[in-house]
């Protein structure tokens, strides 16, 4: 009886492992992403804020053209903001 519980809780932790696995990899996948410039809100971009900042989250204002978010690939020039959509390329 004791061997036929061990064998049956081995080949559950097996099972359950086995899935648990599979959901890793099915969830390493991530979608593509691009630099969209002129997006991001005031201290929400990812890099490149000009002169004077270090990087990620030092844009001093809202739609910054000189600061980068990453999005989804293939919606960056379609993002609204009221100075216009965002742009692949940095605006000088």
């Amino acid at each position: 009886m004791n061997r036929h519980a061990a064998t049956l809780a081995l080949t559950l932790a097996a099972l359950v492992g086995g899935v648990a696995h599979a959901g890793e990899a099915q969830g390493a996948a991530k979608p593509a992403m691009e630099k969209c410039w002129g997006v991001a809100k005031a201290g929400q971009n990812d890099c490149a804020a000009g002169p004077g900042t270090t990087c990620a989250g030092t844009a001093k204002a809202d739609y910054q053209k000189n600061a980068w978010k990453l999005v989804p690939a293939g919606t960056c020039t379609s993002i609204k903001t009221p100075h216009g959509n965002g742009s692949l390329t940095k605006a000088g």
